[in-house]
This record gives structure tokens, C-alpha cells and sequence, in this order.
């Protein structure tokens, strides 16, 4: 039978890239499944998942500076929340990603780590994690 694992990730800054390959990799292990597909979905409308470089935190950094340039915060939006840019940034970036699973391990590149994003926060979040044996 397969599983919907979750797991939270509380915000503290309006926009900002979390680091969750681990947590990720601890719902695989816990999954006991060796071959396969790892779905990583998020349920909210302002923020996204991606897959960049994980060993050099200025990549966050520029990502982050140049993201917030492309979509201003406060630029004419229509929305009456206020938030329009957080919704444009998480369509950016997209709110899922999908990882093969190889020998129980995430498949990921030497440098690619799992980003939650966040663009309406501080928040508490939920991921959602599918684990697709195959």
C-alpha cells in the first residue's frame, strides 16, 4: 500500500530556501522501498519546491536576490491579499518535483539538494512526500 508521508517547515522570513533533502531521504528510508519514484509536493499556492546546488550557500543567496528582482514584492498587483508576487514565484518555480529512488537513496546529483521555497511567509508549511515503488 502506498503512502502519503508530511512533514512541516515553519517560515521565519517572507521568502527564503529550505534545505529538506534529509527529511526527504528519512520519509525514503522509512518507506523501505529500494527502487522507485519520490514525488516531493506542496499544497500551497505561495510556495514551491526546487532542486538546485546544496554545498555553496551563496547559490541560495543569489537565487534569492535575483528571484526577488525578476518579481518584485510591490509592483502595481491587482490581488487584494497583497500577495500576487508570492503566487507568480511559486508558479516560477513549480510545486513539485520528482526523484528516483536507487538502492533505497535519492538519485540526486553530487551538488542537488530538495528546496522548499518560501514566498508568503513566516509560515508554518506542510510537504507532502509519495513514495511509488517500482
Amino acid at each position: 500500500m502506498q503512502q502519503i508521508y508530511t512533514f512541516g517547515v515553519k517560515t521565519e522570513q517572507p521568502t527564503a530556501m529550505f534545505d529538506i533533502t534529509q527529511e526527504v531521504q528519512n520519509v525514503v528510508k522509512e518507506s523501505k522501498v529500494k527502487q522507485g519514484i519520490c514525488i516531493v509536493f506542496v499544497t500551497h499556492t505561495t510556495a514551491g519546491i526546487t532542486i538546485n546546488e546544496n554545498a555553496d550557500p551563496d547559490v541560495v543567496r543569489d537565487f534569492m536576490m535575483e528571484i526577488n528582482k525578476i518579481v518584485p514584492f510591490e509592483d502595481g498587483y491587482n490581488h487584494f491579499e497583497g500577495n500576487s508576487a508570492a503566487h507568480i514565484k511559486a508558479s516560477m518555480m513549480g510545486f513539485s518535483e520528482s526523484i528516483i529512488i536507487e538502492d533505497g537513496r535519492l538519485l540526486l546529483g553530487t551538488w542537488q539538494g530538495i528546496y522548499f521555497m518560501e514566498f508568503d511567509g513566516p509560515r508554518i508549511r506542510k510537504v507532502r512526500v509519495k513514495i511509488i515503488e517500482g
